[in-house]
């Protein structure tokens, strides 16, 4: 059989979970430059899909951010120019 040439074709290989594979067990809110890989550039948090975090990490890594965003260490939004 041939390999799949069309784009529909291809199954999209699962993304692992950074915080699982290296067995985080605490997403801490002051670890602004891991935070940041879960930001996009208009300070929006990254969904899993994009990610690849799993559900879990997902919604601890929620709460870390808006707890560094609360105390000042993320903006809430990009900056406006």
């Amino acid at each position: 059989m041939p390999p799949p040439t069309d784009k529909r074709d291809r199954k999209p290989h699962k993304k692992v979970c950074n915080f699982c594979a290296e067995k985080v067990h605490l997403i801490d809110y002051k670890e602004v430059s891991r935070l940041r890989r879960f930001v996009s550039e208009r300070g929006k948090i990254l969904p899993r899909r994009v990610t690849g975090t799993c559900a879990r990490h997902q919604r601890r890594l929620a709460v870390a951010l808006k707890r560094a965003r609360h105390v000042a260490l993320l903006p809430y939004t990009a900056d406006q120019r």
